[in-house]
């Protein structure tokens, strides 16, 4: 397995502990985990696979809002070339609350990998799910793991490890 990194925001809660569940399905040294406050964007350059992840929340303000974490990233990572690396998205929301904004998160994301250069992998079929819109969703899938731990906990490690797979096969 090449190098990966995962990054990720914000910090506690369910988007952390997605990633470390996520870590869990790579060897010991093959992947490194960071949030986005502890790692400068041109540090990506040094991986092959890039696993970014996040929730929904606040997503409508991460483009606008300057003070936001993610805004801040996102700065940085203008200023990279991600040509030839592999990246994957996770995101987490809730589909009962938030139907028509699932995982809106995952979107905002993968446009700023696009931007670097990156190519996105790791697409999610979007069966099994009931909201009602997503910016996140192309046709059938979802473009990254849609995780919902407030509506469907008991699916979650059942789709960690079928996702980690198939994006260690596509990023291989």
């Amino acid at each position: 397995m090449k190098k990966a990194i995962l990054v990720y925001w914000p910090k506690h809660g369910n988007v952390e502990k997605a990633a470390a569940r996520i870590a869990g399905h790579f060897i010991t040294g093959s992947l490194d985990v960071f949030t986005i406050t502890q790692i400068e964007a041109g540090r990506l350059r040094d991986y092959d696979l890039l696993i970014f992840g996040g929730s929904t929340v606040g997503a409508d303000h991460w483009e606008d809002a300057h003070t936001s974490k993610w805004y801040s990233f996102f700065e940085q990572l203008k200023e990279v070339d991600l040509k030839g690396k592999k990246a994957a998205v996770f995101g987490l929301g809730d589909q009962v609350l938030y139907p028509a904004h699932f995982v809106d998160g995952m979107a905002v994301i993968r446009d700023e990998l696009i931007a670097a250069g990156a190519e996105i992998i790791g697409a999610w079929p979007v069966a099994g799910y009931e909201h009602t819109e997503s910016k996140a969703q192309e046709g059938d899938h979802f473009i990254g793991l849609a995780l919902d731990d407030d509506q469907q906990a008991d699916m979650t490690d059942g789709r960690i490890a079928e996702w980690v797979a198939g994006i260690k096969k596509e990023a291989l």
